[in-house]
């Protein structure tokens, strides 16, 4: 039998608000006035740093930052530096562990395979590669991976490049790797890709994984329910 959840499918949004939205939703989810909930969006241009640091990987001036429309966030979640913006699918799931098997590991796998089983849809072959997280395709990631645990709710998660602008990755040392590239679905397709079929793809995987029926919520709605949160986009 399926869990019940909610899925927030958003647009474009900048990444501190999520990161809010993250925490309150966490909270809820904790304190049990919210089911489990997957929220699936694209970030404004964007570098975040995880807990293992990496503004020395960050290989351009402030100024240039400035210039690209690129802001620079601290984050908690695991991992090294990442860069998040436009053609890139991110997806944060808000879930209580404790229906997973409270096994961090586990859930990190899950999430890969989430990724996995997605580009295998499109057609393109992807994989784990040893003492690296995140998805490949051959030499190059191609999904990122960084999740933090809060009394067994997760948040923060992975991202999918579908078709951002590759030339920002070049800006930074991706997630501390110098050795490996970074590359795309539309770079290694050929052609564009619709969004849209890609996130609904991403959201079946995700249910199919984690045996979970998603239900679209809005964030009206979610706000509503996880209490005291009607002020955070005014």
């Amino acid at each position: 039998m399926t869990r019940p959840g909610y899925c927030l499918e958003m647009g474009m949004e900048e990444y501190g608000k999520i990161f809010e939205l993250q925490k309150k939703l966490n909270q809820a989810r904790r304190n049990g006035t919210i089911p489990d909930t997957v929220i699936l969006l694209e970030h404004h241009p964007c570098f975040t740093i995880g807990r293992k640091g990496g503004f020395d990987h960050i290989l351009v001036s402030d100024q240039f930052l400035d210039q690209e429309g690129i802001k620079v966030y601290e984050t908690d979640r695991g991992g090294d530096i990442t860069y998040h913006g436009p053609g890139q699918l991110v997806c944060y799931p808000i879930l209580d562990l404790n229906g997973f098997g409270c096994d961090v590991h586990l859930y990190a796998r899950r999430m890969e395979e989430t990724l996995i089983r997605t580009l295998e849809s499109f057609g393109i072959a992807a994989g784990r590669r040893e003492d690296y997280p995140g998805v490949w395709a051959g030499a190059a990631k191609i999904g990122a991976e960084g999740i933090a645990v809060q009394h067994w709710v997760t948040m923060h998660g992975v991202s999918l490049n579908v078709c951002p602008d590759l030339r920002h990755f070049s800006f930074i040392v991706p997630c501390g790797i110098s050795t490996l590239g970074v590359t795309s679905m539309e770079e290694l397709l050929g052609h564009p890709i619709d969004m849209a079929l890609v996130k609904a793809e991403m959201r079946r995987q995700l249910s199919r994984i984690f045996d979970l029926t998603l239900k679209d919520i809005s964030l009206k709605k979610v706000m509503e329910m996880a209490g005291g949160m009607h002020t955070l986009y005014e």
